[in-house]
């Protein structure tokens, strides 16, 4: 059974993960978006095929690499995709949305799915029953939320995430969480209910980096997935790498 790569490069992180046909068998945290260091992981993982998702700008000669080695895909506006995307500027699409639109339509065809990525920023994707892309929207996620309250004032603390905190808080610190995690959750599930209003059946998918911290505080019912970009990424690189 033949192995691919997906290789997603995000904001924050770059990571890659290894499948045995649909299995996914192990992900790993890229060190660095260095071309050796991509060849290294090739070397070790000796895949078929491989794809790249990357919002960054990244070292060309990782493709190049790449390429040589395996079946390449790069996710871009022109790759194949299982749905149409009807909106005003489709080449402006980030590669991580389009992933996880794909993976919506591969475990749910035919269906409205609304799916939301908790990674840099919030984004939140509606795909129709026609497999029709419709768009969605973005908003600041959780890191950049902490970080400007931090850059933007002169005294308060940058914190780091955690769970651990009440609803009303008793210092700066807990504050700042239950301002953001409470906040983010709350506006996540307002979100939800909107759609809820328009679509008498969908399904809310749930991924990215951020998203066990969010979880415990929704009260929608959810599918959450922390690696449905890469579910995705492998139904994609099943319609390009063939």
């Amino acid at each position: 059974m033949q192995k691919t790569c997906c290789f997603d490069f995000g904001n924050t992180r770059l990571k890659c993960a290894l499948f045995q046909g649909r299995e996914l068998l192990e992900m790993v945290v890229l060190e660095n978006g260095h071309p050796d260091t991509v060849q290294t992981l090739i070397n070790s993982f000796q895949p078929d095929k491989s794809i790249l998702a990357s919002v960054i700008n990244h070292d060309p000669e990782v493709e190049t690499v790449l390429a040589a080695s395996t079946l390449f895909h790069k996710l871009g506006h022109t790759s194949k995709i299982p749905f149409s995307t009807p909106v005003g500027k489709p080449e402006t699409i980030g590669a991580d949305r389009l992933a996880a639109v794909a993976a919506a339509v591969d475990l749910f065809p035919k269906q409205h799915n609304l799916v939301i990525g908790l990674g840099t920023c919030i984004t939140y994707n509606y795909v129709n029953p026609s497999h029709e892309f419709l768009g969605g929207s973005i908003s600041p996620g959780m890191q950049m939320r902490f970080r400007s309250m931090h850059e933007y004032t002169a005294l308060l603390p940058l914190v780091e995430a955690e769970n651990n905190f009440p609803l009303i808080g008793y210092d700066t610190k807990t504050n700042l969480l239950s301002g953001v995690i409470l906040g983010m959750a709350k506006e996540i599930d307002g979100i939800i209910d909107a759609y809820a209003l328009k679509f008498n059946n969908f399904n809310v998918l749930l991924t990215g980096g951020d998203m066990a911290f969010f979880v415990p505080h929704l009260k929608n019912k959810i599918f959450a997935d922390p690696y449905l970009i890469y579910k995705g990424l492998y139904a994609i690189s099943e319609f390009n790498n063939v």
